[in-house]
């Protein structure tokens, strides 16, 4: 794959990644073909931003872990309220660095 496309993929969408990933990233596009990359870019990457605020205003009802896709911890803050407050304290230090995780995840069944 081209420099040039594998460069404006990971400005483009450096926010969805820790930095320390992106090594491996730039590794794993640079053996892919251009049709992985169109796949790629067609994947639902999730936005840490974003969680970080559901998960302040609606973490008490796990709404964060749901779109997540942590069903069982969704469930589980739903009924007892994010462990009265505890875990949903707690997921507003942590949802960045999963829904990075949960991105990287993503990225790695593609290529």
């Amino acid at each position: 794959m081209e420099k040039s496309k594998i460069d404006l993929y990971l400005t483009t969408n450096a926010k969805y990644f820790e930095p320390s990933a992106i090594p491996i990233i730039r590794q794993k596009l640079e053996s892919a073909n251009d049709e992985a990359l169109v796949t790629l870019q067609a994947c639902e990457l999730k936005d840490p931003t974003t969680l970080l605020l559901i998960s302040i205003f609606l973490g008490s009802l796990g709404v964060d872990r749901f779109m997540l896709g942590d069903t069982g911890m969704g469930v589980l803050k739903l009924l007892t309220g994010g462990l009265c407050g505890i875990l949903s304290i707690i997921d507003w230090f942590t949802i960045g660095k999963k829904a990075k995780q949960k991105n990287l995840a993503t990225i790695s069944m593609v290529l």
